[in-house]
């Protein structure tokens, strides 16, 4: 999205034609996930604390991994909603394979949420299974 900005800009002001390049977007996408995260992570942690949304532990795993009950799950979405939105601000929209790799990252994404809702829901470590 910024990209489309800068190319439209740049017939204006010849300075924006940096974000053409491919490293600039990836250090500027690097901090504005870094930044996203740190904004957004203690309040998703937080919140997810108080809604009881925690891992449950198995039973036949090493019992050094019971301290680990409650642990707030879902942190994924956080990864996740960095990355989209670092992608649709830096990415190249007009390039379908950026397309492609962020439905299929949100696309696995969607797999871990169902897996981790799974387990808070039913209570069951296992979450989802092969079959």
């Amino acid at each position: 999205m910024l990209l489309l900005l800068a190319e439209w800009l740049e017939q204006y002001v010849r300075a924006f034609n940096v974000f053409g390049y491919i490293t600039l977007r990836a250090v500027l996408a690097t901090m504005t996930a870094l930044v996203i995260s740190f904004v957004i992570g203690p309040r998703m942690i937080d919140w997810l604390t108080r809604m009881k949304i925690g891992q449950s532990i198995r039973n036949d795993g090493p019992q050094t991994h019971l301290v680990k009950a409650g642990t707030p799950t879902m942190g994924g979405a956080l990864i996740l909603v960095s990355i989209a939105i670092t992608t649709l601000l830096w990415g190249n929209l007009t390039n379908r394979f950026v397309w492609v790799v962020l439905l299929v990252t949100l696309g696995f994404g969607t797999v871990g949420w169902i897996d981790d809702w799974r387990k808070v829901v039913y209570r069951n470590p296992k979450g989802l299974t092969v079959r």
